[in-house]
């Protein structure tokens, strides 16, 4: 009888020249911002916004996501390691043992909704002059695929694992680090969340195209926050934790980290019901 479970031993370099390598997650993440910008686009050109507003706003999300994702790691997961070395939350190479190449391997979703939320608010002030809710709304939609190809580049870096499992889907991540036995079967966490991602996205494309939804103020971020981090909160239970802290957590730090943004989606989508209603 075969064993049931998926052997995933993916090396997650491409390829590697001499200090620099280039990773599936990099690559990965290069393309979310890609077809971002050309979804993004679209939208713009359907609007008749001026162009120059979206080369702006994407300088803006790009910048605001990187810092945010930087330091939310740093910050949330990992502050006893980086307070002690700070050079490294800004350097994207190491230098301990010879230089280099590294990127920026520690990034959390959390800390980059913060950083895009803070730039778009920055963008709203100096660009478009509209209301932050209107680009927020915009913004959120290329957001959610970019999760889809971030958590698909956790995979080809075999980290963020799940916990055992004997599904016939449970995956022996051969390459993760810091784990007991990589050859126990565990759940793919990470293509659960991308998964969820993916039709995050897919719902609120159609929000945004076939409904009336990007005329009510908030209701599209609304969304992409219950469905984006409820999905989170929910997979958080069959991950292993990321940092040993979390253990004596009753919830770990993702899942903590999550509440807030449910319930700013919960109160945005009953503020854009509301105001709906009161129109008629």
């Amino acid at each position: 009888m075969q064993p049931l479970f998926i052997n995933w031993d993916v090396n997650p370099e491409i390829l590697s020249l001499g200090g620099f390598s280039l990773r599936y997650y990099g690559l990965l993440f290069a393309l979310a911002f890609i077809l971002g910008y050309k979804i993004e686009e679209k939208m713009f050109k359907s609007e008749n916004l001026p162009p120059e507003w979206l080369n702006k706003l994407w300088i803006y999300v790009a910048v605001a996501t990187i810092i945010g994702a930087r330091l939310g790691h740093c910050l949330f997961y990992d502050w006893a390691y980086y307070r002690e070395h700070l050079l490294q939350i800004i350097l994207p190479f190491n230098t301990t043992n010879g230089f280099r190449f590294t990127g920026f391997q520690g990034l959390a979703s959390h800390g980059a909704a913060i950083g895009i939320i803070a730039g778009l608010w920055y963008y709203s002030r100096k660009i478009s002059k509209r209301s932050i809710w209107w680009i927020l709304d915009r913004a959120v939609v290329p957001v959610a695929l970019a999760g889809f190809f971030i958590r698909t580049g956790n995979l080809m870096n075999s980290e963020i694992i799940g916990l055992p499992t004997d599904l016939p889907w449970g995956f022996r991540f051969v390459n993760a680090h810091g784990v007991t036995d990589p050859l126990l079967p565990r759940h793919p966490s990470q293509l659960y969340e991308a998964i969820c991602y993916l039709a995050s996205f897919g719902i609120l494309l159609y929000l945004y195209w076939r409904t009336r939804a990007r005329e009510r103020e908030g209701l599209l971020l609304g969304t992409f926050l219950l469905l984006v981090f409820t999905c989170r909160f929910l997979v958080e239970f069959l991950k292993e934790n990321q940092e040993a802290f979390e253990d004596a957590l009753p919830l770990n730090m993702g899942q903590l980290l999550s509440i807030p943004f449910i319930l700013a989606g919960i109160i945005l989508i009953t503020r854009a019901a509301r105001r709906a209603r009161g129109k008629r």
